[in-house]
């Protein structure tokens, strides 16, 4: 195990390099800042770069290896469930849609909710899409999204 402060401080370059649009270097610095000391944030952001370049599988795999590190951060269920969702395997994401759902610790737990809304709705469940975005705005009530997609989903059932 190497050091957290310098594992952080990569992580951080990492992220800045992703927001430029950077990928080949965030992908390097994201995986120095996991030789220095691996965290489940790390993994998850590594897993989101090779998701922007289409590489599914090896975004699902870096999501697990969070899992790995520590089971109660939410993101990487959430994040697995929408490469499933790119992969054309929306029934696969589900399960994973309500792990980040159930995640102790995740600070935007409206994404899981909106996430398996959608699926619902093409599925042509409205009622049960529009029962799980109420569920989301209970938990987060303020999220602009979230308030969006009830708005839409009363004016369809209605």
């Amino acid at each position: 195990m190497g050091d957290r402060g310098t594992a952080l401080k990569l992580f951080e370059r990492a992220y800045e390099c992703q927001r430029r649009g950077a990928l080949e270097d965030a992908v390097h610095l994201y995986q120095a800042s996991l030789a220095e000391h691996p965290t489940a944030e790390a993994h998850t952001f590594l897993g989101w770069v090779y998701a922007l370049e289409r590489r599914f599988e090896e975004a699902i795999a870096e999501c697990k290896r969070a899992i790995e590190v520590d089971p109660t951060f939410g993101n990487p269920y959430n994040d697995i469930g929408a490469y499933l969702v790119e992969l054309g395997r929306e029934s696969d994401a589900v399960p994973w849609f309500e792990r980040a759902i159930a995640a102790p610790r995740y600070e935007a737990r409206h994404f899981p909710y909106l996430n398996l809304a959608r699926i619902h709705e093409a599925r042509g469940a409205v009622e049960q899409a529009l029962e799980i975005v109420t569920r989301a705005a209970e938990a987060c009530p303020d999220a602009p999204a979230v308030v969006s997609a009830l708005r839409r989903l009363q004016a369809r059932v209605n």
